[in-house]
C-alpha cells in the first residue's frame, strides 16, 4: 500500500517571521490535529546547524509566543516533524543539494506533496523562484507543488509584473499562494459576513446613503528592528500596496455570486480597476507623506532619508454603487495606539426637526484590532430633556461574545488553507498589478517639481498637520470609535 507525505520546505528558516509567526502557527495546528498525516517540515537557509540545533532554536521561538502550550502540549511530537539543511536560496548549486536532500526525504511515498515558502527578503524572491525551477522542486510528476510568496511582492507595477512572469515561468497560477496576513485575520474575514449575511446593511451600503469612509491603520511603535528592511520599503509598500486595498476592496466590493475563490477574488479586482488614477501632479491634493521625528536616527536608516513613516490618502470609486464617496485611507508609525478600523459614515438627516444645531451622522466602526467587533452609533433621546439627543452606541465585542473561544493567529488559517489549495484568502496576480497601479503615483511622485512633500510629525501624535486637512477641508473631521476611546482620536 502505499503512503502519502506532505513536506513544508520553508526558505529562511531562521529567519524572524519563521520564528514568530510561521512555526508557532504550525504548532498549533499541530495541537489542533489540523496537519495532514504524513506532513513534515524542512527548514532551509544558510546558517550551518544540525537537526537537532534547529529543533531547540525552534521550541525557544515558539516557547517565546506560547509558553504554556509549549510545557503543556505536544512538542517533542510535533519536533519529530521538523528536519533541517542548509542551503542559500539564490545558490544553484546549493538548491540543487536541497533537491537532492528532498528526495531522499520523499522516498518511497507516493503521492510525495510539496509546500515552499519564501521566508526570505524579497530581493531574493526572484532567484529562488528560478532555482527551485531550475532544480526540478516545481514538478509536479509525483503529487501537487505550492509556493507562497511573501508581502512585499514587488517594488512598483513594473516589477511586479516582471516577478509574476517569473513566478509563471515555473508555477501555474493555481499553485501560487501570495499571501496578505491581514486576509487571515478573523475579522477581516468577518467584514465579508457582516456584509452579506446581514441583509440590513446591503440595502444603505451605496452613495444614496453613504457620506465617506475612513479606513485606519495604526502603529503606536516606530520602525524599531525592521530600520533596515523598512527604509528600502517605506509606508506605502508596506501596508498601503497591500493591507489597506485588501481591506477597502472589502468593504467596496460588489456581492460575489458565491464564496469560491474566483467569485470572490474577481470582484476585489473590480474595486482596484475602478479606483479613480491622479493625473500628473494631482498627488498634492488627495495624499499627504509624512516622517516622524527622529527617523533618521534609527540604527540602519540612511541619514538622508526620504524614506515615509505616515501617509494619508483619498481615493474615489468610479462605479455605480460608490461614485463620489471619497475613502479616506491612513496609516503610519509612531501614532499615539495601534488600532486597525473601519468607519463608515452615513449621511446626516435631509431635514433638522430637534434641537440641536447640528445633528451627527450615524457611523458604523468594524474593529479589526484591538478590541475586536462592531459599534453601530446613533442618535437617542436624553431622559427628561424635552427633545434633546445624544449620540449612543450598540457594541458588539468578540471577547464577550465568544469567551470560550480564543481567535487564533491569522498565519494559522493561511497555512491551513494553503495546505489545502484554498486559495480564496490569498491575492490573484492580477489584483497584485492593480493595486500596484493605484499607488505606483505615490512611488513615482517622489522626485521633481510636482513631487509631495515629506512632512515631520511628532511620535505620539496623529501624523502631520496636513492630514487633518485632508478631511476637514471638506467638513469632515477624522474619527476613531474602537474601544470607546473616541476623545483620544479626534
Amino acid at each position: 500500500m502505499s503512503r502519502e507525505s506532505t513536506l513544508i520546505v520553508i526558505f529562511g528558516a531562521t529567519g524572524d517571521l519563521t520564528r514568530r509567526k510561521l512555526m508557532p502557527a504550525l504548532y498549533h495546528l499541530h495541537l489542533k490535529k489540523r496537519l495532514p498525516k504524513g506532513l513534515r517540515i524542512l527548514g532551509v537557509s544558510r546558517t550551518q546547524q544540525s537537526d537537532h540545533q534547529f529543533r531547540d532554536s525552534m521550541r525557544e521561538a515558539v516557547k517565546a509566543v506560547d509558553e504554556l502550550s509549549v510545557r503543556l502540549g505536544e512538542w517533542d511530537a510535533f519536533a519529530e516533524l521538523l528536519s533541517y539543511t542548509p542551503g542559500a536560496v539564490d545558490s544553484r548549486d546549493d538548491m540543487t543539494r536541497v533537491a537532492n536532500h528532498i528526495e531522499k526525504m520523499e522516498s518511497g511515498a507516493q503521492p510525495a506533496n510539496r509546500l515552499f515558502y519564501l521566508s526570505i527578503a524579497p530581493q531574493l524572491y526572484e532567484p529562488a523562484i528560478k532555482n527551485i525551477g531550475l532544480a526540478k522542486l516545481a514538478s509536479e510528476e509525483t503529487g501537487w507543488r505550492r509556493i507562497v510568496v511573501e508581502k512585499p511582492f514587488g517594488r512598483d507595477l513594473k516589477s511586479a509584473q516582471e516577478l509574476n512572469r517569473v513566478v509563471h515561468r515555473y508555477f501555474n497560477e493555481r499553485q501560487v499562494f501570495r499571501i496578505d496576513h491581514y486576509l487571515g485575520k478573523e475579522t477581516v474575514q468577518n467584514l465579508l459576513v457582516f456584509r452579506f449575511a446581514n441583509a440590513v446593511f446591503e440595502p444603505l451600503w451605496n452613495r444614496n446613503y453613504v457620506d465617506h469612509i475612513q479606513i485606519t491603520v495604526a502603529e503606536k511603535v516606530v520602525v524599531g528592528d525592521r530600520s533596515g528592511f523598512y527604509d528600502r520599503t517605506g509606508v506605502v509598500r508596506d501596508m498601503v500596496q497591500n493591507h489597506l486595498l485588501q481591506i477597502m476592496t472589502m468593504i467596496a466590493m460588489e456581492p460575489p455570486s458565491a464564496l469560491d475563490a474566483e467569485s470572490l477574488r474577481s470582484k476585489k479586482v473590480d474595486v482596484l480597476k475602478a479606483i479613480r488614477p491622479w493625473k500628473p501632479g494631482e498627488a498634492r491634493q488627495h495624499a499627504v507623506k509624512g516622517q516622524y521625528r527622529g527617523y533618521e536616527e534609527e540604527k540602519g536608516v540612511a541619514k538622508d532619508s526620504r524614506t515615509p513613516t505616515f501617509v494619508a490618502m483619498r481615493l474615489f470609486v468610479d462605479n455605480w454603487r460608490w461614485h463620489g464617496v471619497p475613502f479616506y485611507l491612513r496609516t503610519g508609525k509612531g501614532l499615539p495606539t495601534k488600532v486597525s478600523e473601519v468607519l463608515v459614515h452615513f449621511r446626516a438627516p435631509p431635514h433638522q426637526m430637534f434641537s440641536r444645531e447640528r445633528l451627527p451622522s450615524n457611523v458604523l466602526s468594524l474593529c479589526i484590532q484591538p478590541d475586536e467587533g462592531a459599534y453601530l452609533r446613533f442618535e437617542a433621546k436624553v431622559p427628561d430633556e424635552g427633545m434633546e439627543t445624544r449620540s449612543v452606541d450598540m457594541r458588539f465585542q468578540y471577547k464577550s461574545e465568544f469567551r470560550t473561544q480564543a481567535i487564533p493567529e491569522a498565519y494559522e488559517r493561511l497555512l491551513q488553507d494553503a495546505l489545502a489549495g484554498d486559495p480564496t484568502l490569498f491575492i490573484r496576480s492580477d489584483q497584485i498589478e492593480e493595486s500596484w497601479r493605484v499607488v505606483d503615483d505615490l512611488l513615482n511622485d517622489e522626485d521633481g517639481p510636482s513631487a509631495l512633500p515629506l512632512r515631520l510629525y511628532d511620535r505620539a501624535t496623529w501624523g502631520p498637520e496636513a492630514a487633518d486637512a485632508l478631511v476637514t477641508q471638506e467638513g469632515r473631521s477624522w474619527l476613531l470609535l474602537c474601544g470607546g476611546h473616541e476623545e483620544a482620536y479626534v
